[in-house]
């Protein structure tokens, strides 16, 4: 089955076609480097990581660009608050998303430009756009005239009466139209700045894409990503500053991923519901958040709730139980185990078939936990040759998905030092309470060895004693 992905600019599901294959091109938005990255910002980050790896996984050659937002008014107010640079803003947002990122086994971009390193080319594209009559100069500003360009409006399928009351206009006397959009921000006192033929100023958010999309990957893209929420006005503008400036199709397969709410709620700082990946992470191992968001077809909305992501946490924990099995597996005597087998052999395809399917990745998923629970139903060591055929059957999920990729030993240790850590207890202390329980024991004090028994059941911490000795483990 050949790939078929949901093209917003035609409202429907195409084959894709890239137009050089096997290369691909593929340029998606990133983040404004201002703040702490968030649960919404993941979700962008995992759905396209994941196309990204289906790609390759196909034998495509993808040229991955990913772009930094490091120069805008929300930055700019950040830095004035602090007394720092806006580029001291910048470097340390920049450095933050990687150390909250890099656990979620994210693929880097072959390509993370920064708008700062752009600027020529975006002077450039400006004075071609004004040469070409779709742009004007007013009192050291530049804006792009959507009247010059007719088909402003055909990605979001909105009408100028839409395209108004949706967008949040600023009033500017200064624009022949209220929808025309700033290519070229002259400065003002105590701002970040940058000469130019129009004066002092800085390249407007818009045009910063379209230049750095089409520096890297030609003036026609094969897909280009972002969360619905940049449809309009972003994404729209980006059409007709590029296509205005070459005359040819700026993308050829629009894929915008859905929006992530929180119990229901828009996350927004002004709800105070903003879920960053820290606080996530003190407490989840970042599989189970890979596993919660592609729970939910990419382009439908995600309702994150802490009781969701903790089923999700508890569903990563089955599977990898059954990876620990795989991992012990012995003998070869296959009995009873032929529906395993069957599953085992079928899930590649079926894998495959969902996938193709416009990144179906909950299709997808479905088949991995049928297998799970096939494998559960049965008691006793799993063989080594089904082991083997379960080991083939999840490598596209490993691969393509980014889960399953840890060994399940070293995964359910993490699993307890994350807890503990959460806890406020260091296993130190843990094994300290159990050596001085043991002494306890031994000589038949069992009001002390209860009460610490006790006081680590209050931390969630179970004890199994065993004729080789104490064991522990964590609730949850």
């Amino acid at each position: 089955m050949d790939l078929q992905l949901y093209n917003t600019y035609r409202r429907r599901k195409e084959p894709f076609r890239p137009l050089q294959p096997p290369r691909v091109g593929m340029y998606v938005c990133g983040v404004t480097v201002y703040d702490l990255t968030h649960i919404g910002h993941a979700r962008s980050l995992v759905v396209f990581d994941v196309l990204y790896r289906y790609l390759k996984y196909l034998g495509f050659r993808v040229l991955y660009v990913r772009n930094f937002t490091d120069i805008d008014d929300k930055i700019i107010n950040r830095a004035q608050q602090e007394g720092v640079t806006f580029r001291e803003i910048a470097e340390r947002y920049i450095a933050e998303f990687y150390a909250d990122t890099d656990p979620l086994g994210l693929e880097r971009p072959d390509v993370e430009p920064r708008a700062t390193e752009h600027i020529p080319e975006m002077i450039e594209a400006i004075r071609r756009l004004i040469e070409k009559g779709h742009a004007y100069v007013a009192d050291g500003n530049v804006y792009f005239s959507v009247e010059s360009f007719p088909g402003y409006g055909k990605l979001s399928g909105r009408s100028p009466e839409e395209m108004m009351a949706g967008a949040r206009i600023e009033p500017d006397p200064k624009k022949r139209n209220p929808l025309d959009f700033a290519l070229w921000k002259a400065s003002k006192p105590g701002e970040p700045s940058w000469s130019s033929p129009w004066g002092e100023g800085r390249p407007g958010w818009h045009l910063e894409c379209s230049v750095m999309s089409q520096k890297y990957l030609g003036e026609t893209l094969d897909i280009h990503g972002g969360g619905q929420d940049l449809i309009f006005p972003h994404h729209e503008n980006e059409i007709a500053q590029s296509e205005a400036l070459t005359g040819k199709p700026f993308v050829r397969y629009w894929v915008h991923n859905g929006f992530v709410q929180v119990r229901g709620e828009k996350m927004s700082k002004s709800l105070g519901n903003i879920v960053t990946l820290k606080e996530i992470l003190r407490e989840h191992h970042p599989e189970a958040l890979r596993l919660f968001l592609l729970g939910r077809h990419y382009r439908s909305p995600v309702d994150y709730t802490p009781e969701r992501l903790r089923e999700a946490s508890r569903s990563l924990e089955r599977l990898y139980a059954v990876l620990l099995r795989v991992k012990r597996a012995e003998g070869s005597d296959e009995g009873g185990w032929g529906k395993v087998v069957e599953l085992s052999e079928g899930l590649p395809d079926r894998f495959h078939q969902a996938m193709s399917d416009d990144l179906n990745t909950p299709r997808a998923l479905a088949g991995l936990f049928e297998l799970m629970r096939e494998v559960n139903r049965i008691q006793g060591p799993m063989p080594r040759p089904v082991a083997e055929r379960i080991r083939r059957a999840l490598e596209p999920y490993q691969r393509v998905l980014g889960i399953l990729g840890e060994d399940p030993e070293g995964f359910f240790e993490s699993k307890r030092m994350r807890k503990l850590k959460v806890l406020g207890i260091s296993p130190e202390e843990v094994q300290r309470l159990i050596e001085e329980r043991d002494r306890a024991r031994k000589r038949k004090d069992f009001e002390t060895a209860d009460r610490i028994r006790d006081h680590l059941a209050s931390y969630g911490i179970r004890l199994m004693d065993t004729p080789e000795g104490t064991t522990w483990d964590v609730n949850g």
